[in-house]
This record gives C-alpha cells, sequence and structure tokens, in this order.
C-alpha cells in the first residue's frame, strides 16, 4: 500500500503545519550524520549546499568534471513564481492552479500548493546570491509569459537563466566545499543503491577515470539525477544526461512514477538529417513574442516572407482564441503535428512550422521606442530597427544560437520550429516528504514523479528543482534523520556493500565479455527509433504492443552483439554509455506498458483511442484519476500500484485553453 505522508488539514496550512511539527536534529548531531547527494544540478546543488550549510557531512556525486556542467545549464527560458509584480492578478493560488490544470489532472494538489508557496522564496534566494534576473526600469525584477497561463509570472536572465541559476547554486555548493561540510566526488557515476535492513545506505559508484569501483556509506541517499528524455535517443538533453541512477534505485524497490508521462517541447530547431545526435531548444519564452504559422495552402513552395498575410494561418490564434499562442506545450506540440501531418508543414522536410518575430518587432517593441524617441510616423524599416534592439536585449543570445546552427537571421525570416522530447514528467516515486517506497532514498527535481502531473508548465523546471533542494529536503530529511542520530556509520565492507559492488562489477565484465559487432550508439539509436514513433507524440495500442516486443528482441540483440573497445580498468566512454543504453531499454519497456495500461489520453500521454471530436485529449477521470507507481518483480515483470488523486480544491473539468 502506497503511503504518500499527506498532512491533512486544508491545502494552504499543509506545509505550515508539517515544518512545525516535524522532527528536528539538533546542529551537534548533524555532524554525525552522513548524506550523499547523487547529481549536481540545480536540485542536487541546492541540496547539497543547504544540507551542508545545516551540518551534515554530505557526499556529492556527480558524472561530470565539474557540477557547473549539468544539464540545469541549458534551461533558457525563465523560472516561475507568484510575486504579483506585474499586478496582473497572479497569486500563489493562481500558480498551484495553473499548475494543476496544465498537468491536467494528473499532479497531487498537496505538493503542488507547496511548490507554489515556496516558489517567491526561490527569487529572493537567487538574488541575494547574485543571480542577474532583468529588470524593469523602477528596478523591479521582470517577468515575460510563458504557455498555459494568463499571467507574467516567469522571471529570467535573457535566453540563459539555467546557466545563471546553477551558477548560484554552484556558488553555494563550492562555499560549503571550502568550509569542509560537503565532499565533492566529480567524474564518478553512481551505479547501485546499498540497501541495509530496508534502508539506503550507501551507494556503489565507478570512478569514470581509472575504471575503478568505489563503495560510499550514507545514513540518507539522495538522488537527483535528472530525467531521462534520452531514451527517445534525440531530445533537447545533454548527451551525458541518463536514467541509470534512478533505474538502478527502481530496481532496488524504489517504485517508478508515472513513467510514460513524457513531455514533448513545440519550440525547437527540426531534425536536419541521420547524423544528428541531439536536438537544440528553442526558448518556449519565445512563444511570448512571436506568432506561429503554417501556409494555409499545402506544399506551399514560396518563401515565407513572401507569403501574404491572407494566406497564413495563425493556428494556434484561431484554435486558442483565449491563450493563442501560449497555450501549454502538450497542445502546441501536437497541434503542430497536427497541420505538419495535414500536408502545411514547412521546410525541406515538411516537419516544421514558423515562429514569426516580424509582427511584435514593428507593433509591440517598434512602435513603443518610437513614441519614446518621438518619431511620428515611421516607416516600416525604422520600427523593425528599433524593435530589433529591445528583442537583442531580451533574446539575443537565442537569435544568435538559431543563426549559427540553421545559417538563417530569424530577425530577418521567421525560425523554422517543431517539438522533440525535452522533459519527463514521470520519475521516482515518492511521497510528500520526497521519500521513495526504500526508506531514506529521497528523489528531487526532475528525477521524481511528484508535481508536475501529465504535462510540465514552461519555467517550472527550474522553479521545482530549487524548491526541493533549498526549502523541501532540509526539512523532510531532518524528520528521518532524527531517528538515524544512534546509527553509527557502517563499515563499506559490510555484506551488502560486498554483495552490491559484485553486481555492478560482474554486469560491466558481462558487457565487455560480450565482444560483439555492433557499436553502442547504433542500439540507441534504434531504440529512440522505436520510442519515438509509438511512444513518442501520439500513442495506440497496437504500437504499444509492437513496441514492447521489439524492445525485447532489440534488448537480446544488444547482449549478443554489443561492441565495446577499450578496457575497464580506464577513463571508457563507450563502457559507460553502454551501462545507460542497456538501463534505458528496461526503462522504455518500462514506458511503454504504462502507456499500453493508462487507456486516456491526458497531457503528454495522448492515447489515439481516447480524444474529443476536436482532436484533443480525452482524460477517463473515473478509471485513471491515479498515479502509476510500478514495482519491479524481474525482466519484463512489473506490478501495478495505483494512488489514487482526490482534489479537494481544483475542480475537475476538462482541460481548455480557447
Amino acid at each position: 500500500m502506497l503511503e504518500s505522508k499527506i498532512p491533512s488539514g486544508s491545502v494552504e496550512n499543509k506545509w505550515t503545519d508539517y515544518k512545525g511539527h516535524c522532527k528536528l536534529v539538533n546542529p551537534a548531531n548533524k555532524r554525525k550524520l552522513e548524506v550523499i547527494v547523487v547529481g549536481t544540478g540545480l536540485a542536487g546543488a541546492s541540496a547539497a549546499a543547504s544540507l551542508g550549510e545545516l551540518g551534515y557531512r554530505v557526499k556529492a556525486f556527480c558524472f561530470q568534471d565539474s557540477p557547473r556542467r549539468a544539464h540545469s545549464i541549458a534551461a533558457q527560458g525563465g523560472i516561475n513564481a507568484a510575486k504579483n509584480y506585474q499586478n496582473d492578478g497572479d497569486s500563489t493560488f493562481r500558480l498551484f492552479y495553473d499548475t494543476v490544470k496544465g498537468g491536467d489532472y494528473r499532479s497531487r494538489e498537496a505538493n503542488v500548493h507547496r511548490l507554489a508557496e515556496v516558489s517567491a522564496n526561490i527569487i529572493d534566494q537567487c538574488v541575494a546570491q547574485g543571480v542577474p534576473f532583468a529588470r524593469e526600469y523602477g528596478g523591479l525584477l521582470a517577468n515575460r509569459s510563458f504557455g498555459g497561463v494568463q499571467v507574467k509570472r516567469t522571471f529570467y536572465a535573457a535566453g540563459q537563466t539555467g546557466q545563471q541559476l546553477l551558477i548560484g547554486a554552484y556558488q553555494a555548493l563550492e562555499r560549503q566545499v571550502a568550509l569542509g561540510s560537503v565532499k565533492q566526488y566529480t567524474r564518478h557515476e553512481m551505479l547501485d543503491v546499498v540497501v541495509i535492513d530496508g534502508k539506503a545506505r550507501g551507494i556503489i559508484a565507478r570512478n569514470l577515470i581509472t575504471g575503478e569501483l568505489e563503495r560510499f556509506f550514507g545514513h540518507a541517499v539522495v538522488l537527483a539525477s535528472g530525467g531521462y528524455g534520452n531514451v527517445f535517443y534525440l531530445s533537447t538533453n545533454a548527451m551525458g544526461s541518463n536514467a541509470t541512477a534512478a533505474w538502478k534505485a527502481h530496481l532496488k524497490g524504489a517504485f517508478f512514477g508515472n513513467p510514460c508521462f513524457t513531455q514533448i517541447h513545440p519550440t525547437c530547431i527540426p531534425v536536419s538529417g541521420d547524423h544528428q545526435s541531439k536536438l537544440t531548444l528553442m526558448s518556449e519564452s519565445l512563444r511570448n513574442d512571436g506568432r506561429i504559422w503554417v501556409p494555409k495552402k499545402k506544399d506551399e513552395t514560396r518563401k515565407a516572407n513572401d507569403i501574404p498575410e491572407e494566406d497564413r494561418d495563425y493556428y494556434l490564434e484561431r484554435r486558442y482564441p483565449a491563450f493563442g499562442n501560449l497555450v501549454p506545450r502538450d497542445v502546441a506540440s501536437r497541434a503542430a503535428k497536427e497541420r505538419c501531418d495535414a500536408g502545411y508543414g514547412v521546410g525541406t522536410t515538411k516537419q516544421a512550422v514558423y515562429l514569426d518575430f516580424k509582427y511584435n518587432l514593428i507593433n509591440k517593441y517598434g512602435r513603443a521606442e518610437a513614441n519614446k524617441h518621438g518619431i511620428e510616423n515611421p516607416d516600416e524599416e525604422t520600427l523593425i530597427r528599433l524593435g530589433k534592439e529591445v528583442v537583442k536585449e531580451e533574446y539575443g543570445n537565442l537569435f544568435e544560437m538559431y543563426e549559427k546552427i540553421t545559417g538563417e537571421n530569424p530577425y530577418e525570416v521567421p525560425m523554422r520550429i517543431y517539438p522533440a522530447v525535452h522533459y519527463t514528467m514521470g520519475g521516482l516515486w515518492v511521497d510528500y516528504e520526497l521519500m521513495t517506497t526504500v526508506k531514506g532514498l529521497y528523489a528531487l527535481g526532475e528525477a521524481n514523479f511528484s508535481d508536475h502531473g501529465a504535462n510540465r508548465l514552461g519555467a517550472s523546471a527550474l522553479m521545482q528543482g530549487l524548491a526541493d533542494g533549498y526549502y523541501v529536503i532540509p526539512y523532510t530529511i531532518g524528520n528521518y534523520l532524527a531517528d538515524e542520530i544512534a546509527t553509527k556509520p557502517i563499515p563499506t565492507t559490510h555484506e551488502a556493500f560486498e554483495a552490491a559492488e559484485k553486481t555492478v562489477n560482474d554486469r560491466i565484465n558481462t558487457l565487455m565479455n560480450i565482444k560483439g559487432n555492433q557499436p553502442v550508439e547504433s542500439f540507441h539509436k534504434r531504440l529512440g527509433k522505436i520510442m519515438w514513433e509509438k511512444c513518442g507524440m501520439a500513442r495506440n495500442e497496437k504500437g504499444l504492443a509492437e513496441a514492447i516486443t521489439e524492445i525485447q528482441q532489440l534488448r537480446k540483440e544488444f547482449w549478443s552483439d554489443v561492441r565495446i573497445p577499450g578496457d575497464i580498468k580506464e577513463m571508457n566512454p563507450e563502457l559507460d554509455k553502454a551501462g545507460r543504453v542497456a538501463d534505458f531499454m528496461e526503462l522504455a519497456e518500462l514506458m511503454c506498458k504504462d502507456a499500453l495500461d493508462r487507456k486516456e489520453s491526458c497531457g503528454g500521454h495522448f492515447r489515439e483511442e481516447s480524444q474529443t471530436e476536436e482532436g484533443e485529449a480525452k482524460r477517463d477521470d473515473a478509471n485513471f484519476s491515479y498515479v502509476s507507481a510500478w514495482e519491479f518483480k524481474g525482466e519484463s515483470n512489473w506490478d501495478l500500484h495505483k494512488e489514487p488523486l482526490t482534489f479537494e480544491v481544483v475542480k475537475l473539468t476538462q482541460r481548455s485553453y480557447k
């Protein structure tokens, strides 16, 4: 039976009451307790820094050569917070409501409200760290619009918000490293969790430089290792991003929540050929100032700038007049796919739509700047020139990145965009305290399933990662560790450490001894093709059943014919990749199984058999208003546990953005 540990009382008081009644560890006792943090992105770095500052002895691990290389650095558009600087109607409740609705009513109310509550504190924390958020002329922090909401609540630092926030968290982390509260292990990859008497007590990590396996004890283990979008091969994730840490925890008893809930981002540079190894994100913030359209005529051959207004279909504005270009990501992605599938796509592949800035360059920014300069009746050329300067300040690095990749100047011609795999709402199942079903094992940020339901609203990933690390885990882990004060550090010679290391070592040796003919990359590409075509933007029963069979066959082929050059006791990126791809194959099967079981459409999970007459996602609240929590029972074998979702504040309705 799943125990979510949601506090009683009204939703707006749950977190306050929890903090007022949870157990505490006094500062002297904190020095006796060791905590392992795996991952040093926003969630991991903020957690390690916060726990170190509280006095715990922290060991922080990342597989990169520096915490600053965590994938959080790639986030572009912003971070949400309910500060209502714009005075346009935002509030903690509005952020809570938008997030539950945006997730298509498949998230826990209690967790989401807590997230909305602490959001404002995050901004203050980051400003104090020196994060250079954009500011209005009066000195207040600036806000921009993001999908799924009708207020401006997204704080940003040009198009590099993730980078600036990560530097802030990194500084906090490195301060604790210098003080000796945190010990940092770079180029170390966690390959197993050590569980003793039902509690997480350490990890086995591989030193990626020497190839040696190393054992580490902790009174508790915190996983902040990101999501699993690279199961699709092509995604907006860094190429090193993987699911191994979370998957090893799953194999040791941590349930996996909602694995089929993956997000397709609507604003990415389209695929250009089979040579690509990843895709590039264009921030969703660009939808704030751009208009998305396709030609009204099929197989249009004219260049974008030669197509007059009357021949353009601004399909999001046409279909969703209330939200227009700012509908949630899942809605925008499916709408783009529908237009392209119907023959209205653009570019050489016809798998793209236009994102055009000329209208707002002229009318929103250009005219405002002309008025400021006292220019009466300016011509179009002047308006564009003035508008460009404003847009450069807000989005300049994004425009430069697009031009470098495509060779096209987005100030002059519309961007071409198409949906791509971006974020995973699923992850390790956690309770209100962010603890998995293994005692003492926690999951933070994108590694858990908790806050976003079936679709994440833009600019909420950074918010959740920092909320979990700075404001949630310091309280909830103390509630657990208060009972562990008398537990002495367990020697890593303990039989559980011996057994875990042997399991890891045996698997590595098995991989190296296959000595087949095919490189790891070829298997990853084939897996990604199966997943994108049959468990991607749209899923159906026939395709998912086929995908499961194909993945099982691919996995057998992998374990009999993969080729890994080099040796174990050395730096061997191909061996690292092989282990991660092997884990992806197991996870991919579970994703398809979960998608097959959930016979409804909700958020990013679109079952073709369950849609409205207008082609929108059609939920089945009577039968599927629950979190899917899968328990591993053996190869290709899982048991499904269900956590019922109850909605006491937000009324269950069919989502509408019209």
